[in-house]
């Protein structure tokens, strides 16, 4: 159901995106008002939450029902259910992919609007929309004499133009739900130190979704179900060792983990060191001691010193059985996303980036290895014309059959051909955008309803 406005883009970017999903191939297949009304379609659905939470459990743990049955204990006590089967009933697991429970969201809701209001940043708002509470750094205004204790109406400035520290704000905005303050005014914004923790602890929010904080921390891990296909589509064995390039914050480093039984090597790469300290804290909550964090830039993976022994990066040439590549993007898929400042010269500035990963992949990657390219944007630039690049560029990769393959397949428009567009793996949510009704079953409707997403299998021959 539709009830906020379209994703607010840049005009350039709105443009650029059109160009994107008109193309003269696209046109071709399915004709203009098709290729228009999805493209209307996906700006609606991009500004709207999934109709349900993606967990991903750890099966390396525990059974999946077993894990199912102790979530509906937790989350019974979030609830009025005097039940805990009333619970667990709503927890199904997918029908497909065996490490994922779904979980259905309320929403949305009929929410009154109150006169006192909180106003936060697009990311805090796309955040509480996902069953968050508002943390203290995501408020931009509030009224000039909030207590600690006082209901407050919370909307997401969509435009990025609210001042830090405002008493009110007449902007472009959207109600997102009401909450208790957990701060006074004062402790928000009058601090030398930034301030931290729940700022407001949302209690009516627009979309009901459980709150995982403290739940099963080393059972269930919140992960959007794109996200999960990626590690199957990899598919590591135990003993391998396998890259994960671009690994923060860490969620398919340890997927990948527990789908090896946690034997083997997993490497993981990423330049932020404080991202790394995450991968290693996620990687020692889920009880996995195959992950290695290092603090690298991955351009610069690939030793020149073949017989280099080190454990650590710089790697030698084929130094590993598969590679993920889940590269930096523009990140145009991600839902909610109400809003993006972004200019489309930000925007176009990611695909030489991918392309200098890509060597670095391939130069890394074992004779016979698989690698796995994926990204979380919805542009041809950054998917099938990487992909195109990537066949002529390196006669020694071929494209390979997914497993599983839940999306859709690749978008025309980059000269694939139908076959190559079928190995390819497109979730595309505004192809279902009209079958996202609750009334349809969850587990009819979760491979479609899903953040917009791309994954590509390579084999290096």
């Amino acid at each position: 159901m539709s009830i906020f406005p379209r994703i607010s883009l840049k005009p350039e970017v709105t443009e650029y995106l059109k160009s994107v999903f008109l193309n003269k191939e696209v046109l071709a297949a399915v004709g203009h008002q098709e290729a228009d009304c999805r493209f209307q379609k996906l700006l609606t659905c991009l500004s709207h939450p999934p109709s349900y939470t993606c967990v991903r459990v750890s099966t390396h743990l525990a059974p999946l029902e077993e894990i199912r049955h102790k979530l509906g204990e937790e989350l019974k006590k979030q609830t009025c259910s005097s039940s805990e089967q009333d619970v667990s009933a709503q927890i199904l697991p997918h029908p497909r992919i065996t490490d994922v429970l779904l979980l259905p969201v309320d929403g949305p809701r009929a929410v009154e609007q109150l006169s006192s209001e909180v106003v936060v940043g697009a990311q805090c708002g796309s955040a509480v929309l996902r069953g968050a509470h508002v943390f203290a750094p995501g408020i931009l205004a509030s009224p000039k004499y909030m207590k600690a204790g006082d209901v407050v109406s919370v909307f997401s400035d969509l435009e990025g133009r609210c001042t830090r520290g405002a008493t009110s704000f007449q902007g472009k905005k959207v109600f997102v739900g009401n909450g208790v303050a957990e701060m006074d005014r004062s402790s928000i914004f009058c601090t030398d130190e930034p301030a931290r923790g729940v700022g407001v602890r949302m209690v009516e929010p627009l979309y009901q979704s459980p709150s995982f904080d403290g739940v099963l921390p080393s059972l269930a891990f919140l992960q959007n179900l794109p996200s999960v296909v990626v590690g199957h589509v990899l598919g590591p064995r135990p003993g391998e060792r396998i890259l994960d390039m671009c690994a923060a914050p860490g969620g398919k480093t340890c997927h990948i983990a527990a789908l090896m039984k946690d034997q083997g090597e997993v490497v993981a790469l990423d330049r932020i060191r404080n991202k790394i300290d995450r991968i290693r804290q996620n990687a020692q909550m889920l009880h996995l001691q195959s992950v290695k964090a290092y603090c690298f830039n991955s351009t610069q993976a690939v030793s020149g010193d073949s017989a280099q022994e080190n454990e650590g990066p710089p790697f030698p040439a084929e130094s590993f059985d598969r590679v993920l590549l889940d590269a930096p993007c523009s990140g145009l898929g991600q839902r909610p996303n109400m809003g993006s400042t972004w200019s489309l010269k930000e925007i176009c500035s990611y695909p030489p980036l991918q392309r200098k990963l890509f060597h670095a992949a391939v130069r890394l990657l074992k004779k016979g290895g698989v690698l796995v390219y994926s990204t979380c944007t919805v542009t041809l630039a950054e998917n099938e014309e990487q992909v195109a690049w990537a066949l002529e560029t390196f006669p020694c990769l071929t494209l390979h059959p997914q497993e599983p393959h839940v999306g859709a397949g690749g978008m025309p428009g980059a000269g694939l051909s139908p076959e190559q567009l079928r190995l390819l793996q497109r979730f595309s949510p505004e192809l279902s955008w009209d079958q996202t009704e609750t009334t349809t079953p969850l587990q009819c409707r979760a491979d479609g309803d899903t953040i917009g997403f791309f994954i590509a299998k390579f084999l290096k021959n």
